[in-house]
């Protein structure tokens, strides 16, 4: 226990005298920094289809509470992409298709998001735009690009088993995808997919910020569930068992502030913590990850295999902490074995307002933001293999794969 208390006070009192010595933000030198800072204006072109409201907007009037969940990036990217400067009316010169769809705004009473319904929608609409614009039948959708912000993303299902049982919704196969979910060799993320953060309320975390020099005086921060009794009421499964050995090897240990409760100071006690523990849950991301960020805690990352957001962009390694699933009981041990100064350049580069901006999706957006994160990883991958472009009659994709459910009209 000495040992802890007394690394804790030595990382303190480093942290007091860099922040006098040293300047508060450091930009990551080479390519990531300059990624992050590109400008995808002038790069890419992009077509919004038209859609019927009832695909977004009367889907949205049911229910407001869409706009703040943390899928609402579907939503965002709609409104976002209408104002654009990379949109064009003209679908001869697009880079890229569009179609919005508000498939994760399906919510329970308790605000969970019930995606059942999100297959039959997707197909609907892509048999709307195959049949009323030639665009998708030329590559069947190689050049088309959907947003699924859902747990697993477009295996539509928030339980793990269900969504790798079910898999890719077959008519998205060849389609580029931008999702939360991130894990490497899941069946629920293909090769080319982008991989972005959930929504956070920028107005509401920003509203909530500290003066810069408020000390960090909590050494370990995490609040949520630890298990979950009413899905996983044996144990075990949820978080693969990672949230339950936090709460068991550390809700004694002074140097966590841990709990089940979330309290009305939350967004106040992250910006006092040195780190915040961003484990796993039913998928393995959440919104800690994006909070962490904004707020200058680094993010404790517990999910093997994770992909995190804009990977190609956000030098993740350089402002987090990874600890493996297996390796959790170790936690006191290896956050109070870091180098001072290494937590204190890791707090510089997370104060960069670059890196909290990528992680964002503002209204009105602002340069850098994760709508332009979004636009750079489509432009990146341009130009388009001509490969991708079928040759008359030919079909690649099966339309009647995938559960008999699915198939029904929506």
């Amino acid at each position: 226990m000495g040992k802890w208390l007394q690394a804790f006070l030595f990382i303190a009192f480093a942290s007091s005298i860099a922040a006098e010595r040293n300047p508060r933000t450091e930009r990551i030198s080479g390519s990531a920094g300059d990624v992050l800072e590109d400008d995808p204006v002038g790069r890419l072109k992009v077509y919004v289809y038209e859609l019927p409201s009832k695909y977004n907007k009367k889907i949205l009037q049911k229910d407001p509470r869409c706009l703040s969940h943390m899928f609402a990036a579907e939503i965002y990217m709609h409104r976002f992409l209408l104002s654009s400067p990379v949109r064009t009316l003209n679908p001869e010169e697009a880079d890229w298709f569009y179609t919005p769809i508000y498939a994760t705004c399906d919510l329970t009473p308790t605000g969970l998001p019930l995606p059942f319904k999100s297959p039959r929608m997707v197909r609907s609409a892509i048999q709307l735009i195959s049949s009323s614009w030639p665009y998708w039948n030329r590559t069947e959708g190689a050049d088309h690009f959907f947003v699924v912000p859902h747990d697993f993303g477009p295996c539509f299902h928030y339980q793990e088993e269900k969504a790798i049982k079910r898999g890719i919704l077959p008519i998205l196969q060849r389609a580029t995808l931008v999702q939360t979910f991130g894990q490497r060799n899941h069946v629920c993320l293909k090769d080319g997919s982008i991989t972005i953060p959930p929504y956070a309320p920028p107005q509401k975390m920003q509203a909530r910020k500290i003066p810069l020099n408020t000390p960090r005086s909590i050494f370990v921060y995490f609040r949520g569930l630890f298990y979950d009794v009413n899905n996983d009421p044996e144990g075990g499964y949820y978080a693969r068992g990672a949230r339950a050995a936090v709460w068991e090897n550390f809700k004694n240990n002074p140097l966590f502030d841990i709990s089940t409760e979330h309290p009305t100071t939350y967004y106040e006690d992250m910006q006092r913590a040195v780190f915040c523990l961003c484990p796993l849950g039913w998928a393995p991301w959440s919104p800690r990850l994006v909070e962490a960020v904004v707020f200058g805690c680094i993010p404790v990352i517990i999910a093997d295999d994770i992909v995190l957001p804009f990977a190609d962009a956000i030098p993740w390694e350089e402002i987090g902490v990874f600890v493996a699933e297996e390796d959790v009981h170790k936690l006191d041990t290896i956050l109070t074995s870091i180098p001072p100064e290494v937590i204190l350049r890791k707090q510089r580069l997370l104060a960069n307002p670059s890196m909290k901006r990528a992680m964002l999706f503002p209204q009105p957006a602002l340069p850098g933001d994760a709508f332009h994160q979004i636009l750079n990883g489509l432009a990146r991958k341009l130009p388009h293999q001509k490969s991708i472009y079928l040759k008359p009659g030919e079909k690649i994709l099966n339309w009647t794969a995938g559960p008999v459910g699915d198939l029904k009209p929506w």
